[in-house]
C-alpha cells in the first residue's frame, strides 16, 4: 500500500491527502474489509512526515468508519460500514463533499459522474 501514497504540494493538508488516497483504496477495493494497513510510524517514516500528520488521517477515517484501529494489533478495514442514520442526506452531504474536492482539483463533475458510473458498472 505504501508505494501507491503519492503526496503532493499543492496546498491540501498531507493528512486530507492521506486520508483521501487510503478512502480511494478501500472505494476502489485495492484495499479490502480486514486488510492490515501499514503502522502509523511506517507510513510517517515512508512517506517523511510527522507522526501525528498519519495519526489524524488514520483517526479521521476511523471516525467515518473505514479503519479500525486495534491497540497492539494494529489498523484495519473496516469489516462493513456503519449503516447511515438517514441515507438520503448522508448520500446527498457526501455528494457535496467529493463534488467539492473534484472542483478544487480541476477535475470536472461530468467527468467524476463518469468515473462513478464506471466503479458502479465493476461492482
Amino acid at each position: 500500500m505504501l508505494n501507491h501514497l503519492l503526496l503532493q504540494d499543492n496546498g491540501v493538508p498531507i493528512y486530507v491527502q492521506l486520508r483521501d488516497q487510503i478512502a480511494a483504496a478501500v472505494g476502489r477495493g485495492l484495499l479490502r474489509p480486514g486488510a492490515r494497513l501499514p503502522t502509523m510510524r511506517e507510513v510517517a517514516v515512508a512517506l517523511k512526515i510527522d507522526l501525528n500528520t498519519v495519526q489524524r488521517a488514520y483517526a479521521e477515517l476511523q471516525r467515518d468508519g473505514l479503519l479500525t484501529l486495534s491497540r497492539g494489533r494494529g489498523t484495519y478495514v473496516a469489516e462493513a460500514p456503519p449503516p447511515p442514520r438517514n441515507p438520503r442526506a448522508e448520500t446527498q452531504r457526501f455528494a457535496a463533499q467529493v463534488a467539492a474536492q473534484a472542483q478544487a482539483a480541476g477535475i470536472a463533475l461530468d467527468d467524476l459522474a463518469e468515473a462513478l458510473a464506471r466503479l458502479k458498472a465493476r461492482q
